[in-house]
């Protein structure tokens, strides 16, 4: 008997078999790292300065979702073109136009003169109408994966940092909520910055956040480095790993770094 004033509260009976649903990312290396893969319908934060492989990486958990796992997915290029795009998939053996006609994925470059007449909105609805707008493209590609590389030019608004804050709150919840894809968010950090993310808030929304970086050893050699920073609900302990970049695999994660570093990129996390 609850006492006067206490309001007792019966947890709701849990069916036994909900749980969380893992889709491996297809990176080879990382997902024996997160226990197979990432939480299906959740986002996922790839930080880091420019040229540290943070697009590689979106592109390689897109077509390997699709060709091997029959996961068709959308990838939003706000910084370069379709062209860009392209071309630099040919370079590491991916036939983006090809996997495109196949129904295998869709991309979309937003036009400059939309992203300047969404500014001039309501960041709420700025945000409500970029989910509108791709859940239409979901649906038509039954899509179950998204990146949206990266996501700061869409928030780049003359407003509060609190108003742009509650934008990307809204953008990323929206996605998860009325979308359901497995997503990939990336974000510049500015060189010599000691933040994750761009606006300080994209870390704590995102279910993971990776960092990536190059380092340099005391021999002199230099490699490309990925940090798991958080990865929220996974037993995963924070490591730093090496990865590189291999034609028509993508990128691939290798053992461990154990030996110093000097960082060469932002690495807040290397001795």
């Amino acid at each position: 008997m609850a006492s006067p004033g206490v309001v007792s509260y019966e947890p709701p009976k849990m069916a036994d078999n909900l749980f969380y649903e893992t889709t491996p990312t297809g990176i080879e290396g990382l997902d024996q790292l997160l226990g197979g893969g990432f939480i299906r319908g959740r986002t996922y934060l790839i930080s880091g300065e420019t040229g540290t492989g943070k697009t590689l990486i979106s592109l390689t958990f897109l077509l390997q979702g699709a060709l091997k796992f029959g996961e068709p997915g959308i990838y939003v290029s706000v910084d370069e073109t379709y062209e860009q795009l392209v071309m630099g998939a040919k370079r590491f053996g991916w036939d983006l136009e090809e996997l495109r006609a196949k129904g295998l994925i869709e991309v979309l470059v937003p036009e400059m003169d939309l992203i300047e007449r969404l500014r001039e909105k309501d960041p709420t609805a700025i945000a409500k109408s970029l989910i509108a707008s791709l859940r239409d493209y979901v649906v038509a590609l039954n899509a179950q994966r998204l990146v949206i590389d990266p996501i700061a030019p869409l928030v780049t608004l003359d407003k509060d940092i609190q108003v742009l804050r509650e934008y990307i709150r809204v953008l990323v919840m929206g996605i998860e909520r009325e979308i359901g894809t497995t997503n990939i968010v990336t974000t510049e950090i500015p060189s010599g910055s000691t933040a994750i993310s761009r606006y300080g808030v994209e870390e704590f929304l995102a279910t993971g956040v990776l960092v990536t970086g190059i380092a340099r050893t005391r021999e002199g050699n230099f490699k490309r480095v990925l940090f798991i920073r958080k990865m929220r609900w996974s037993p995963v302990q924070p490591g730093l790993y090496e990865f590189e970049i291999v034609p028509k695999e993508g990128v691939v994660v290798k053992s461990q770094v154990k030996e110093p570093l000097l960082p060469v990129t932002f690495l807040p996390f290397v001795p």
